[in-house]
């Protein structure tokens, strides 16, 4: 596996950050009543799949690594969720979510794949 000089190189990361960047685009849009309810947890969630690859990044073994790895993936389904529960809510249509639902599938292949390859 290549290093790469830090997060900010890996396509993991830089996708991660396009779906918070994309959460934030869609939540925009909520209900003014949601913004300390849904739109609170669910950018949240966004933010701490970079951020968790980021800090994962930045540790000293590859199993502390795997691990933020992990936990990015957790987040990255619970900003999945909250998507899904968004178009249900009907504050945002499917067909916006389209983009960012996308991401969230292939960040998740991403993660599995260098979660795989650090546990070699």
């Amino acid at each position: 596996m290549a290093k790469v000089e830090s997060h900010r190189g890996l396509i993991v990361w830089q996708k991660a950050m396009d779906l918070a960047v994309e959460t934030y685009r869609l939540t925009s849009k909520f209900p003014a009543s949601e913004n300390y309810r849904l739109v609170s947890q669910i950018t949240r969630a966004a933010a701490s799949v970079p951020a968790n690859i980021a800090e994962g990044n930045a540790r000293a073994t590859k199993r502390d690594y795997a691990n933020f790895l992990a936990i990015a993936r957790g987040s990255l389904m619970e900003t999945e969720t909250l998507l899904m529960l968004a178009i249900r809510l009907q504050f945002v249509p499917q067909e916006e979510t389209e983009h960012a639902l996308g991401l969230v599938t292939e960040i998740s292949k991403m993660l599995t794949v260098l979660r795989s390859r650090l546990n070699e």
